[in-house]
């Protein structure tokens, strides 16, 4: 083999067949090697980019994705931001390095906006009097006359919400630990959202100078979660800080640079102008304000631009200190003026040649979100099983909810175990508590299921599952959950009969009719009741019936359903001891 490795220009997917003939090898060598790394496949089958990119490694070849402009046409924003610019590293003698994206993530009240705050004071690019004049949800400051791009994002959910519409908002994560208070719940959350990511992770060790500051024991609890500090021969940068009293800024900034030449930070200002949209306002005088993170390209004053469902022609930039200016490269934010409707954060921009061409991608995206809400169907156990077999994806993501730490540990002891068979299984989070959005997010992000032990899901939590297409699997007895999950490793999990909670009513009066007995006066408070689903009535804690709904009338008419705010009668099949005061759920099985 020569020394050099050769390059290899590969499509987004292959069939296992072509691409044994690219590399001139045996197609049962490399249905082999993937089984080696862990997928399952066929010689007609289709494996991704990123899994044909491990194999051919494996034969001396240097992965590089194909253009994605196909048939005169090029893609429009779908395929993710990061696809794109891998694309447009062809170009790669047009690569420059550009300032890192930074978004700082951790606990509630363990600094986060007192250190950005204390960057922001200190470090402003260029020192200028005043410093930033508007808030534009993005800042550079400048180090050793470099900048580095801050994202004033609220946290990890926002974080997320980005990555689940494709977009890469951030290079590197900053985690903020408080030194008197440690490794928290939202900390372990925050760690697993940049993990899920795949953005490295460096620890700003915040409050050093409180009397009751505990540094070591907060890098060993850092430790316990795979990110070893550097000074323990680690890979993670743990530095120490007091926003209150700026100190150790230089540091974090110095930091910042290291672990940005580590991982080659680059973008091409002559390529194609991608970015994404970190925040949008309606202003009352200068109409829909964007704010816009350029990642590739230079965008200009007088670009039509294409963002989300939006489009229009910049009629002005302004940088992050509010002045106008003409241009932006990579890693710059900027303020926008000329968009026709409000993008939402974390679309994906781009520039494009005309109106027109605008005009159709909106409406191609927009045919196509309708499509997909028609036909959007909840990601399953059982079909992330079968991706895993057909080699669309490379295991199975799991997060884990579970009611105290006692059950928590066991439970991921028990699951690991199972994930060390042919087929991967990958705990993104573990945590204590209730199901919530931010889980569901996280799952919707990464393509994961979602693990209950003796916790609900709190009603926001499963309205956004429904929306999102998340499964939610609650479990009361711990084998019933590994007995699920190694049915599913094995392909022999039997579909799994749901409830599924379609609405609630409370009971104002009961009366008496000779036709139905005893009639119970009610006001649905959330969702529909429906006439033949299941209903469960409940006075305090205790559940005193559970059944059907025999009948529903609204004032003297028989009704098939009853929304939120009406009132109605309900009847329930051989039951009269009905109460004011009592709950009614009512659910349907799928």
């Amino acid at each position: 083999m020569s020394s050099t490795r050769q390059k290899l220009e590969l499509p987004a997917n292959i069939v296992i067949r072509d691409l044994a003939l690219k590399i001139e090898k045996s197609p049962i060598d490399l249905i082999k090697k993937l089984m080696l790394n862990g997928v399952m496949a066929t010689i007609n089958q289709t494996v991704d980019f990123d899994t044909a990119a491990i194999v051919v490694g494996e034969y001396g070849f240097d992965a590089v994705l194909e253009t994605v402009e196909e048939a005169g046409k090029v893609e429009t924003g779908e395929v993710p931001l990061w696809r794109q610019m891998i694309a447009d590293e062809k170009n790669s003698t047009f690569l420059k390095p550009r300032p890192p994206v930074i978004t700082i993530l951790g606990h509630v009240d363990h600094g986060k906006t007192s250190l950005l705050d204390a960057i922001r004071q200190t470090e402003v690019a260029a020192g200028e009097a005043g410093g930033i004049t508007q808030h534009i949800g993005a800042y550079q400051v400048e180090k050793k006359g470099r900048l580095i791009t801050f994202l004033d994002t609220p946290g990890h959910a926002a974080f997320t919400q980005m990555r689940a519409r494709g977009a890469q908002g951030a290079d590197i994560v900053v985690l903020v630990v408080a030194a008197d208070d440690g490794v928290m719940p939202q900390t372990r959350e925050a760690i697993a959202h940049a993990k899920a990511a795949r953005v490295p992770i460096m620890v700003a060790l915040n409050k050093v100078d409180k009397a009751n500051a505990n540094p070591d024991l907060v890098k060993k609890q850092l430790a316990e979660l795979d990110l070893v500090p550097d000074e323990w021969g680690g890979n993670t940068m743990v530095i120490p800080v007091s926003a209150k009293q700026k100190q150790g800024i230089d540091d974090l900034l110095e930091g910042v640079l290291l672990v940005a030449d580590s991982n080659g930070i680059k973008g091409n200002p002559s390529g194609k102008v991608l970015g994404t949209v970190i925040e949008a306002e309606l202003d009352k005088a200068k109409g829909v304000m964007a704010t816009l993170l350029v990642q590739n390209g230079t965008l200009e004053s007088g670009d039509i631009v294409v963002a989300g469902t939006s489009y229009g022609k910049l009629r002005a930039i302004t940088d992050y200190k509010g002045k106008l200016i003409k241009k932006a490269g990579p890693s710059t934010p900027v303020s926008v003026m000329g968009l026709s409707g409000m993008p939402s954060a974390g679309d994906i921009f781009q520039v494009v040649n005309s109106e027109k061409e605008a005009r159709n991608i909106v409406h191609e995206r927009l045919e196509a979100a309708k499509t997909l809400s028609q036909t959007k169907k909840k990601v399953s156990l059982e079909d992330l099983f079968a991706n895993v077999q057909a080699g669309e994806a490379k295991g199975l993501n799991l997060i884990i909810k579970a009611d105290v730490q006692g059950s928590l540990d066991p439970i991921v002891n028990e699951l690991n175990k199972l994930g060390q068979g042919e087929i991967g299984l990958h705990i993104l989070h573990a945590e204590t508590g209730n199901i919530g959005n931010n889980d569901v997010m996280l799952a919707s992000a990464s393509k994961a299921i979602i693990i209950g032990f003796n916790v609900q899901a709190e009603v926001d939590g499963r309205r956004l599952a429904e929306k999102e297409g998340v499964d939610i699997r609650l479990y009361e007895i711990i084998y019933r959950m590994t007995e699920d999950i190694e049915k599913a490793l094995k392909g022999m999990l039997e579909p799994v009969l749901v409830e599924k909670v379609i609405g609630r009513a409370q009971v104002l009066q009961v009366f008496a009719a000779s036709k139905f007995g005893r009639v119970a006066g009610c006001k649905v408070t959330d969702g529909e009741l429906r006439r033949g689903a299941k209903v469960r009535l409940q006075r305090g804690v205790d559940i005193v019936y559970e059944g059907d709904l025999s009948s529903l009338r609204h004032e003297k008419e028989d009704v098939k359903e009853m929304r939120i705010g009406f009132e109605c009668g309900v009847g329930f099949k051989n039951f009269n001891d009905i109460q004011s005061g009592d709950q009614l759920l009512c659910y349907v099985i799928e």
